[in-house]
């Protein structure tokens, strides 16, 4: 009497398997550039959300607002590192620092992936809102790196207040 066995075989398991790690080899550099697309898009995307936000709450209250690096969400950090977070804020005095009594709008802290460096342009490391709604002085671009000095995107904003993004398309080293 024959008995028909049901299951695979220990070959026919660890040729499966083997063909699955060869797979999973070959997709693992793909999904990692992948991901840090993603997190490029979301950290470009966080930016640009609070830049509008930054100009129509200088519209709408009818005061400077600024948007500037913090780490802590109290005051604005010295320098043009953005990877910390941010925080947005009313300025009616001016002179692009949180004096006590002025409003914070809105605090983001570690709004970004621990893989990316976000900066700004080393002669303008806050961005400031007018009444009227336009960024007076100079363009302002803030870069989003890879933790290996690649350009992955930025956020440029006009002097009209506009802020637009910008990918490369080849691989270009990050800004100094």
């Amino acid at each position: 009497m024959r008995r028909n066995a049901v299951g695979f075989t220990l070959i026919e398991l660890a040729t499966t398997v083997s063909v699955l790690a060869i797979c999973a080899g070959v997709a693992a550099p793909s999904l990692g550039r992948f991901v840090e697309g993603q997190r490029t898009l979301a950290a470009i995307s966080s930016l640009t959300t609070h830049m509008a936000l930054a100009r129509m709450a200088a519209i709408t209250h009818r005061r400077p607002t600024v948007l500037c690096p913090s780490s802590n969400g109290d005051g604005c950090d010295a320098g043009t590192d953005w990877s910390g977070g941010w925080m947005l804020f009313l300025d009616p005095n001016g002179n692009r620092r949180r004096d006590p009594g002025e409003d914070i709008l809105r605090v983001d802290t570690d709004p970004t992936s621990r893989h990316l460096a976000v900066s700004s342009t080393s002669g303008r490391p806050a961005l400031r809102y007018l009444p009227d709604g336009r960024a007076a002085g100079s363009n302002l671009t803030v870069s989003v790196c890879s933790k290996r000095g690649e350009l992955l995107g930025q956020v440029i904003v006009n002097n009209a207040g506009r802020p637009r993004s910008l990918r490369p398309k080849a691989a270009t080293p990050c800004p100094a």
